[in-house]
């Protein structure tokens, strides 16, 4: 199973992008656990995922964010703005499994 979490500021339209990817990733026949939390809750959980996906409206924590878990070994990305805003669950999923196998 692939675990992705979604980083987001308020999780009104992070929410919205999470249903569209879980039903994406149905369609593909992909056992996903995706879900979105704060930057906060990730943290003080200490998940191991496999895609840490940042909203882009909290972007410029992206390299914070790349140092901070360097050595953890999951990708961490923005959500391209315009797939975001399309809610593009699909494309979201994909070019985040696509991260996940140049992880590997």
């Amino acid at each position: 199973m692939i675990k992705i979490r979604l980083i987001c500021a308020m999780g009104m339209s992070t929410s919205m992008v999470v249903q569209k990817m879980r039903e994406a990733a149905d369609q593909l026949g992909l056992k996903a656990d995706i879900a979105a939390q704060s930057e906060t809750a990730f943290e003080e959980q200490g998940e191991t995922v496999d895609l840490l996906l940042l909203g882009p409206q909290i972007g410029h924590l992206l390299a914070p964010l790349q140092e901070r878990y360097r050595d953890a070994g999951f990708p961490i990305a923005v959500i391209d703005l315009m797939d975001y805003g399309m809610l593009n669950g699909e494309k979201i999923l994909k070019d985040g499994l696509a991260l996940i196998e140049e992880a590997k």
